[in-house]
């Protein structure tokens, strides 16, 4: 089973406070709804991107990247940022190279570093510290990768985790999919582990924003 969890006036309502778009990112969107391509949205990817701000983020991993829009809202953060690096990773070329051309468009072209890999291997492959680490990448491989997302972001970043409330199959205590208990075994992980104050955004799909205490 699952459902959509936010009426559509309050669905509407949270992405239409969100300010306008470029008109490149808009083109994303659209093609996200015209090809049912799952996307974080505007109210989610501007929580991003306003999270990166305030961190003042300059490295970014992305665990998932699509064919980029969620990395062109922290793009734009880390250029407000005054500089830095975003890295972009999926499995599929082809979505590496809509990233690339949708990307380069919106300017963002010195700021994004390109993989095409398994996510959580180039995760552990790049040198250094991230300030803030995005994870969107099969849900039943969540509770695995979060050894990694910790051992590489910086004491003080942020791990933001998409679809945690996992269109309320997560409610249904018959549903024991892979993916459903990837969720909640994340959730459990993280709520119960001191190093993390984090929370679960009811937004779109839920999102978790995890803050590294330690």
């Amino acid at each position: 089973m699952s459902t959509e969890l936010l009426a559509e006036p309050l669905k509407k309502h949270l992405n239409d406070l969100v300010p306008p778009r470029p008109p490149e990112m808009q083109k994303m969107e659209a093609y996200a709804a015209n090809n049912d391509f799952p996307i974080i949205g505007p109210a989610c990817g501007y929580l991003c991107y306003q999270i990166a701000r305030m961190l003042r983020a300059q490295r970014i991993f992305e665990l998932g990247s699509g064919y980029g829009y969620s990395t062109a809202w922290f793009a734009r953060a880390v250029q407000k940022n005054g500089g830095g690096k975003v890295f972009h990773v999926v499995w599929d070329s082809r979505l590496s190279q809509m990233a690339r051309t949708h990307l380069n468009t919106l300017g963002f072209s010195d700021l994004i570093e390109y993989r095409v890999s398994e996510a959580v291997e180039a995760l552990g492959a790049t040198p250094g510290l991230f300030d803030l680490i995005f994870n969107d990448i099969d849900k039943d491989a969540y509770p695995q990768a979060l050894p990694m997302i910790t051992k590489k972001l910086r004491p003080g970043g942020v791990m933001i985790v998409d679809n945690m409330l996992w269109q309320g199959r997560i409610f249904d205590a018959d549903n024991r999919a892979a993916s459903t208990e990837g969720v909640r075994e994340l959730t459990r992980l993280v709520t119960s582990d001191p190093t993390w104050a984090a929370s679960i955004i009811p937004i779109r799909d839920g999102m978790l924003v995890a803050y590294k205490q330690a």
